[in-house]
């Protein structure tokens, strides 16, 4: 599969994305085309955008507008903070196993039923967070609004499958995470600022109208990108066989491995932080979101250098291998200060520590995920469903690692995210192997050159 092609877009409403120097013979000649066409295309291109990158934004946004209101859950409903740490776990599961039964699922009906039965299905699972007397039915509804929620997620990285390939579905995603970015930073201030009016009931309350506003913009204006000629029609057998051939592929399985165990990485941070920042270092609420929030821009922030700088100049393995490393420096460097090995660094210094680690994930999540889904055109849905069901549920599993020691440490988060980092960066080196794809690249050149003077 060339790095450079990009496929059509199944739609009636946007522009075909072709290769450079490709031609569409049922176009008029450059000029003729009138302008007001090419500016509606060019609107529906960018709406599509910023819906698929909302639908991306959803789970973020169901995780962090919480984070500020973390500490009270325990408090209101009279529960350990590893106990109100569930409350994320179970979302995360739930987000995980969803997209596990959607992402086949939009390959058999579609992308468009799944996606608006599970958005309304969301709306659902808010309103009763909301209402939830006890911590356990908090968590059950938490986990019925991840499942729900997983369809925005999954359908839009095989939405983006269905529309691009190559680098520009690498470029794709980096954009998706410019938009979907804007959850994180802003998320967790409007929790903030809502805490000063309402308690945790109320920030689930917003998210279901966001979900509302979501499901009648996806009905309105997200047109369907699969096709019915290329529908899977096999069934769950046909589903599951898919998704088994997929493991047996190891580059795939490495990439996978290598984005789900960084995203573990970051969620140790995600559910760990409200606690470090506010009853470790006793900041307010305020002041966690502000921190968060500068974190996420630096997320964004390099995401958008991954994006139009790194992609297409440099090998996406190469970017993901450094990607790996910062973030595993900066994980040690963490350790070293939460442990109190050089002194205590105070606040500022482990916020640097964690602002490194955050703005070092676009280099690896975007690129593996690219990687991977390049490698299946035949299964959008089941590689997008595998792909993000594993980062959810290795994320899951870490969730409530990083409170094992309690409130009073944040060495359980460093060492989880160490762990995590190490196995992310053995997996990929035993799995995808790398610099066997940098040898051939390099190696092309001179045996072009030696067939030519052999010729000559």
């Amino acid at each position: 599969m060339s790095e450079s092609g990009q496929s059509a877009v199944v739609s009636p409403h946007i522009s075909a994305h072709r290769s450079p120097g490709s031609t569409d013979r049922t176009s008029p000649p450059a000029g003729s085309r009138p302008a007001a066409p090419l500016t509606r295309r060019r609107r529906a291109g960018i709406l599509i955008t910023l819906i698929l990158g909302s639908l991306s934004a959803l789970p973020p946004l169901s995780m962090d507008m919480y984070l500020p209101a973390l500490p009270d859950v325990g408090d209101s409903l009279g529960s350990a903070a590893a106990t109100a740490q569930l409350t994320l776990t179970a979302c995360l599961m739930g987000l995980g196993l969803g997209q596990l039964v959607v992402g086949p699922m939009s390959d058999q009906l579609g992308r468009r039923r799944p996606l608006l039965a599970g958005m309304l299905c969301y709306v659902v699972a808010s309103a009763a967070c909301a209402v939830a007397p006890t911590i356990e039915l908090l968590i059950a509804c938490r986990f019925v609004q991840g499942l729900t929620g997983a369809a925005g997620i999954v359908i839009a990285r095989a939405v983006v499958r269905d529309m691009f390939d190559g680098l520009a579905m690498a470029r794709f995603f980096s954009t998706l995470i410019l938009i979907s970015g804007i959850a994180p930073v802003l998320a967790p201030v409007f929790g903030g600022q809502l805490m000063r009016f309402t308690d945790w009931r109320g920030i689930f309350l917003v998210l279901s109208a966001i979900g509302v506003v979501l499901a009648l913009v996806v009905a309105r204006w997200l047109p369907e990108t699969l096709p019915a000629e290329r529908r899977d029609a096999g069934g769950v057998p046909a589903a599951l066989r898919t998704m088994a051939g997929l493991f047996r592929d190891k580059p795939f399985t490495g990439h996978l491995l290598c984005g789900s165990l960084t995203f573990a990485a970051l969620f140790a941070y995600v559910s760990a932080s409200p606690f470090v920042v506010q009853e470790i270092y006793g900041a307010s609420a305020q002041t966690f979101s502000l921190l968060f929030m500068v974190n996420s821009i630096g997320m964004v922030a390099m995401s958008q250098v991954n994006g139009k700088i790194l992609v297409g100049r440099v090998p996406l393995n190469a970017v993901i291998t450094v990607g790996l490393a910062l973030v595993g420096a900066a994980s040690l460097a963490l350790l070293v200060m939460t442990s109190g090995l050089l002194g205590d660094p105070g606040l500022v210094g482990v916020s640097a520590g964690l602002f490194v680690l955050m703005a070092s994930m676009p280099l690896v999540l975007p690129n593996a995920n690219s990687q991977g889904l390049m490698r299946t055109p035949h299964a959008a849905g089941s590689a997008s469903a595998l792909l993000g069901a594993s980062q959810f549920f290795v994320g899951a599993i870490a969730s409530p690692l990083v409170g094992i020691a309690g409130e009073d440490t944040a060495v359980p988060m460093a060492v989880t995210q160490i762990g995590a980092v190490l196995l992310a960066a053995v997996s990929f080196a035993v799995l995808c192997r790398p610099w066997r794809r940098a040898s051939r690249r390099a190696a092309a050149p001179a045996a072009a050159g030696q067939r030519a003077g052999s010729a000559a």
